[in-house]
């Protein structure tokens, strides 16, 4: 089935030999019918035709002859005896309608039956007919062989008689079964031959194809210069030219949209370094203000408030921006380590504990102890503190549960809010840049848009999955699951994204996993790029971590 399913040669050829079997043995059938009607036909106006001529011998010899007298049935035989022999001498020793029996009788009429031959060979109901004057045609088996039986009646002086002449078949059914052995013979070689031109013509179509697979193959693995070989001036070349027309023009975008991402992460990590200066100084200035904002104007004291909350926002932004541009330009290191879980979630709720007191919403933790992984804790410690952080912001004052599960090979953190949930679609938009389910909502953590995006780059960095689930009214669910080990293949979590839904399901229909439906094998410890902890193309990694503050607090 596979072979089927993948080679377009194996289908018209299989094809082809279906339909030429088919049509071979239509034509066989045919032909063997109109040849075998043909034979029979032939036989029956021999057989007739000598039929006739012995009963006109008969009747001549037998004209004067009483078949009720005594000694008719020695006239019979003479009668039977002479008609063979004129028959030999008619024909040159060889009968019209080829050898035969002959079979004369009185019937069952006034007298007794007088009969000579083999008269058990033919049936009563063709006796019936011949005794009413009618010539009759049978073909019936005789010792195995069939036989064509001709019967009429002949008239002497006294009674009419019976005459039955018994023409074996056997020759036309050797000629038969020759003429079916020659074209069962031929019908094979028809179609062997028609298979193996079928197979040369589709190979002269299909090798093209396979050899342009193979080309898109490689170029849709990255050899851009890969371009396939262009032959002649029919379809197949002209389809080879459009091909590497649409390759180069592939490659040339991608060539500019590679340059263009080069030149966006350059310009988005040196703005970001860019601005550190002025913000720093800006930030001693408005600390200075801060600190005297008692002996500042009540107007002016809530500028300085304003001014502290919105630096601080800036700032979690400026370090979002520089994360996400290590991870685009692929330099992102992990530094696992073997930790508890339980420690590491604990630590991003805690984070976020005053920002759920603000707002109300009670905190439900589930964490089981000795339930380690191999993990970034800096890096795992976000991912939570986004994901309570947003179920915070749209929960609506709603009990936040977060539930830490561990098996064999995996470990993952589900946490739960209760609030407006996500429409249908939403679960695929959730982790795009600066998304907002609803714009006009305001964001008490005062995020930057990006937590969800860098969650799901450390997640992928990890090798893990992170997937969201969301009903209306219904609240959401976020899934961080993580392998055990750094490196192992992740198959199924140990907690369900969805609410009574089954944890074995990888992939829920409304989810957005990273990776779809696996994880591979990565490389450890990760490869630094040139220069150290500097990224490529001019991207400075400098440690920054976007941190969730109290507003309400003071710095």
């Amino acid at each position: 089935m596979a072979a089927w399913r993948r080679s377009l040669q194996l289908r018209i050829v299989v094809s082809t030999l279906a339909l030429s079997t088919a049509v071979v043995l239509v034509l066989g059938l045919v032909l063997q019918t109109q040849i075998a009607d043909r034979l029979l036909q032939a036989k029956f106006d021999a057989a007739v035709a000598q039929a006739e001529s012995a009963r006109a011998v008969l009747e001549r010899d037998l004209s004067g002859v009483d078949p009720d007298r005594e000694g008719a049935q020695g006239t019979l035989n003479n009668a039977l005896d002479r008609l063979s022999n004129f028959a030999a001498a008619d024909s040159g020793g060889t009968p019209t309608a080829g050898e035969f029996r002959a079979v004369l009788t009185t019937g069952t009429g006034a007298g007794p039956e007088i009969s000579t031959g083999s008269l058990a060979d033919v049936s009563s109901e063709q006796r019936q007919l011949v005794a009413t004057g009618a010539l009759t045609s049978k073909y019936t088996t005789v010792d195995g062989t069939p036989n064509q039986i001709v019967g009429q009646p002949v008239r002497t002086a006294g009674r009419d008689l019976q005459l039955y002449l018994l023409f074996p078949l056997d020759a036309e059914q050797r000629t038969l079964g020759l003429v079916q052995s020659t074209l069962i013979v031929g019908g094979l070689v028809l179609i062997l031959l028609l298979v193996g031109i079928a197979s040369l013509v589709t190979r002269q179509v299909v090798r093209p194809v396979r050899q342009a697979a193979e080309v898109a193959e490689r170029f849709a693995e990255g050899h851009l210069d890969e371009r396939m070989p262009v032959h002649g001036d029919d379809e197949v070349a002209r389809l080879g030219e459009s091909y590497n027309e649409m390759a180069t023009s592939i490659q040339t975008q991608i060539s500019q949209l590679e340059e263009f991402g080069a030149l966006q992460r350059r310009f988005t990590s040196d703005v970001s370094h860019e601005l550190r200066t002025p913000l720093t100084t800006v930030r001693m200035a408005a600390d200075v203000l801060y600190a005297s904002r008692d002996d500042l104007l009540p107007a002016l004291r809530r500028s300085s408030e304003l001014l502290v909350t919105e630096l601080d926002r800036f700032e979690a932004l400026l370090g979002d921006l520089l994360e996400i541009s290590r991870l685009d330009a692929g330099v992102a290191e992990l530094g696992a380590e073997r930790m508890d879980m339980q420690h590491v979630v604990s630590r991003a709720v805690e984070a976020v504990r005053g920002l759920a007191e603000e707002s109300g919403t009670p905190l439900v933790l589930d964490l089981p102890a000795e339930t380690d992984a191999e993990v970034d804790p800096r890096r795992v410690e976000r991912i939570v503190r986004n994901l309570v952080a947003n179920a915070i912001d749209h929960g609506e004052g709603r009990p936040v549960e977060v539930t830490l599960r561990g098996d064999d090979r995996a470990v993952a953190v589900v946490v739960r809010d209760h609030g407006v949930g996500l429409r249908p679609g939403e679960a695929n938009l959730v982790f795009n840049r600066f998304w907002r389910a609803e714009l006009s909502r305001a964001r008490r953590s005062g995020g930057s848009g990006l937590g969800l995006s860098i969650s799901l780059e450390d997640a992928r960095l990890h090798g893990g999955w992170l997937q969201a689930w969301g009903e209306t009214g219904e609240g959401s669910a976020f899934r961080l699951t993580l392998p055990r080990t750094v490196g192992d293949l992740l198959e199924s979590s140990p907690l369900a994204l969805q609410p009574d839904g089954d944890a074995e399901v990888p992939v829920h229909p409304a989810s957005v996993p990273t990776p779809p439906l696996g994880t591979p094998r990565i490389d450890w410890p990760p490869p630094a790029g040139p220069g150290g902890d500097d990224a490529a193309d001019g991207v400075r990694t400098v440690p920054a971590e976007p941190a969730v503050l109290d507003q309400g607090s003071e710095r």
